[in-house]
């Protein structure tokens, strides 16, 4: 891969959390001024155009790679058959020949009630992974290649998303790791274990601020979760796939 090939990586990022900014406050004041506040709250968490500027990348990258832009997917004719359902919705789905090349799929959370979320979110994406490649043994996607499998989380950077979190053990200890650490901390943890224990290809894990949020600036906190990381397997791992 060209080392000239994604020096513009940064530039779409910050392009892309500008976006999901913009978006996430204009449906938010949409929300409210149809009365329907915690309708809002939810539209914030869950709405999928917000997270549109960061599926335009992957699709970029795809394209780099040699991916044609007819077997590209997004928004429409993105389900596959799972295992344990008959189908699941992905962001972004690449197919070719009758070949599932790569599924990913993009989350984030802006407060407020991290803690409900947190959980939702690791059982959705576990769960989503478990049976994808329950399906994928099954011969579900015919003779598909191990696909690609992706997973990349914005977290809103806060007061509430930083400080230290308590954890309940009435009977036996948690993991180290957990213990003291902050929502922040838990989803970096999360985003990492995803792909130690091979649930997922590659993730990535970016905070952002609100306040800041909207000019486009973005953290990456581990090395090993960025969207640069991200990209380099993506791209290799499509393309060698063709």
């Amino acid at each position: 891969m060209s080392e000239n090939c994604f020096l513009d990586l940064d530039l779409q990022m910050k392009s892309a959390v500008a976006h999901y900014w913009k978006t996430r406050k204009t449906q938010r004041r949409k929300q409210l001024q149809g009365g329907r506040s915690d309708q809002g709250l939810r539209t914030a968490v869950t709405g999928g155009a917000q997270m549109d500027g960061f599926i335009d990348i992957f699709e970029s990258i795809a394209q780099k790679a040699g991916i044609s832009k007819s077997h590209i997917f997004r928004k429409k004719a993105v389900e596959i058959p799972g295992f344990y359902r008959p189908t699941k919705e992905w962001d972004l789905l690449i197919v070719k020949d009758n070949k599932l090349i790569a599924a990913i799929e993009a989350k984030s959370q802006a407060g407020p009630s991290f803690g409900n979320n947190f959980n939702n979110r690791t059982e959705e994406a576990v769960g989503s992974a478990t049976d994808l490649w329950t399906a994928f043994r099954e011969r579900a996607y015919l003779d598909s290649p191990q696909p690609f499998l992706g997973y990349f989380f914005l977290l809103e950077d806060c007061e509430a998303s930083n400080r230290p979190v308590g954890v309940k053990e009435p009977h036996f200890k948690v993991f180290s790791e957990f213990v003291g650490a902050s929502y922040s901390k838990r989803y970096e943890i999360f985003c990492r274990k995803l792909v130690l224990e091979r649930q997922y290809t590659s993730s990535v894990f970016i905070t952002s601020e609100n306040r800041n949020g909207i000019k486009g600036e973005y953290k990456a906190p581990a090395i090993d979760l960025t969207v640069d990381r991200f990209a380099k397997v993506f791209f290799s791992l499509v393309k060698a796939a063709l």
